[in-house]
């Protein structure tokens, strides 16, 4: 299996990562949301530190920051250089430049790899099946496999949450994005700043799994319906409310037909341990 020509990111979402607006974005606001989720379920799923964890696509290092803290040996790879360039202050994080198409990295090598966000930027399906084919073979048998996707309907949800989707330009943007799953921000002065994306269907990063040869995937709404709350950011801002938040979508995380509602997904599975027999 080869990579497609369309290897390279475009010149858009090569801008929005160089212009660094990625770095602070779940630091801030109600995308606090989304860092907070991911830790709580990852935490849950991954073995016991000091496991070795590759963050595949870890951008400045938001979650390898914790992975660290929590006493993991985390490795980011990261095609951007300005990434790299941050997430290597951070303690106990070694970065390289990478594609998640092409590990560097030994077989078997990781307790668990992370995928949190190359398949946001992979439109063609050889590309996504050469990324989690990459992460089964980087991963050692019973390790981790975890990959976080935008969900199809997440820029409609959101451009009606925001107001933008009265603007005629912006709304054919989503429009077509929801039915192909293509988001393309090209040409247009659109509040996604450049952030061309593919969309997943639930049920579609759960084949793309299955293929990969991670059968028994388990998906976890990451933000539930919760971030289109208008009053979202008081209850983060709020010790207390948060952690009444963090515990009520704990409860509905996996449930089918709220999969769809969430901003994004977290699928997650393990390398099957090969047969006794």
């Amino acid at each position: 299996m080869e990579r497609t020509d369309s290897h390279r990111l475009t010149d858009e979402v090569l801008a929005y990562y160089q212009a660094g607006r990625e770095h602070g974005r779940l630091r801030a606001g109600r995308d606090r949301l989304e860092l907070l989720r991911t830790r709580d379920i990852l935490r849950r799923l991954l073995p016991p530190a000091p496991a070795r964890v590759l963050d595949v696509g870890g951008g400045t290092g938001v979650h390898a920051a914790w992975l660290a803290e929590d006493g993991y040996d985390v490795h980011l790879i990261d095609p951007m250089p300005l990434h790299i360039e941050r997430a290597a202050e951070l303690p106990g994080v070694r970065a390289t430049i990478g594609d998640a198409r092409e590990l560097d990295a030994a077989d078997a090598a990781a307790d668990a790899v992370l995928l949190l966000g190359p398949l946001y930027h992979l439109a063609e399906p050889a590309d996504r099946a050469l990324a989690l084919s990459e992460a089964v073979r980087a991963v050692r048998p019973g390790g981790l496999v975890a990959a976080a996707t935008i969900n199809r309907t997440s820029p409609l949800h959101d451009s009606l949450y925001h107001g933008w989707y009265q603007d005629p330009a912006l709304r054919s943007m989503v429009d077509t994005a929801t039915a192909t799953g293509r988001l393309v921000s090209a040409g247009l002065d659109a509040p996604t700043g450049g952030f061309d994306a593919y969309l997943h269907d639930p049920a579609e990063i759960l084949a793309e799994f299955t293929a990969a040869g991670l059968p028994a995937a388990r998906q976890y709404g990451i933000e539930g319906a919760a971030w289109l709350l208008p009053t979202i950011d008081t209850w983060l801002d709020d010790p207390e409310r948060r952690t009444t938040l963090l515990d009520a979508l704990r409860g509905v995380e996996e449930h089918p037909h709220l999969l769809g509602a969430s901003g994004h997904l977290l699928t997650a599975a393990f390398r099957p341990r090969p047969s006794a027999n």
